[in-house]
C-alpha cells in the first residue's frame, strides 16, 4: 500500500533557516488575557474560584443557565501617561475576558451566591435536587 505525504518545498530549500519566520512566535500566542478558574465538588454544590485581577467588582457579570456558567469581565486602563512621558513597554491587558464552562448536575439559579476579594470571585453553586419520587394511584 503506497504512503501519501504533504509535500513541503522549503524542507528541501530552506531546511530550518525560514521555517521559524513562517510560524507565530509561542510567546505571541499565550498573551491572551483568560479567566483561569478552580472547579471544586461536594454532595450539595459546586465551588467555583475565578482569578480576575485587576478587574471591578462593577465591571464583572455573571450567569447561571442551568448547568452552563459564564463569567465575562472588562478591565479598562485607567492611567495616561503625563504630558512629556511616553510608555516605552506596557504588558497590562486592557479589554473583555470572558469564560463559560459546563457541570455535571443543574444548578439551582436562586440559590447562586458571588464574592469577589483581591481579584477572586467566588461562586457558590447549589445543586438542584431532582424531584422526589411520586407514588402514582392506581384507581
Amino acid at each position: 500500500m503506497a504512503r501519501l505525504s504533504v509535500y513541503d518545498p522549503f524542507t528541501e530549500i530552506f531546511p530550518e533557516m525560514l521555517r521559524g519566520l513562517l510560524q507565530q512566535p509561542a510567546r505571541a500566542q499565550t498573551d491572551i488575557a483568560e479567566i483561569r478558574v478552580e472547579v471544586q465538588e461536594n454532595a450539595e454544590q459546586y465551588q467555583v474560584q475565578a482569578e480576575l485581577a485587576g478587574v471591578k467588582k462593577e465591571d464583572i457579570s455573571v450567569q447561571v443557565d442551568g448547568n452552563r456558567v459564564s463569567i465575562t469581565a472588562e478591565t479598562r486602563q485607567q492611567a495616561q501617561p503625563r504630558e512629556g512621558d511616553r510608555v516605552v513597554r506596557s504588558e497590562r491587558f486592557y479589554g473583555a475576558m470572558a469564560r463559560q464552562f459546563e457541570l455535571g448536575s443543574q444548578v439551582d439559579e436562586g440559590a447562586v451566591q458571588a464574592r469577589f476579594e483581591n481579584g477572586l470571585l467566588t461562586l457558590s453553586l447549589p445543586k438542584k435536587q431532582p424531584p422526589a419520587a411520586r407514588r402514582v394511584a392506581i384507581q
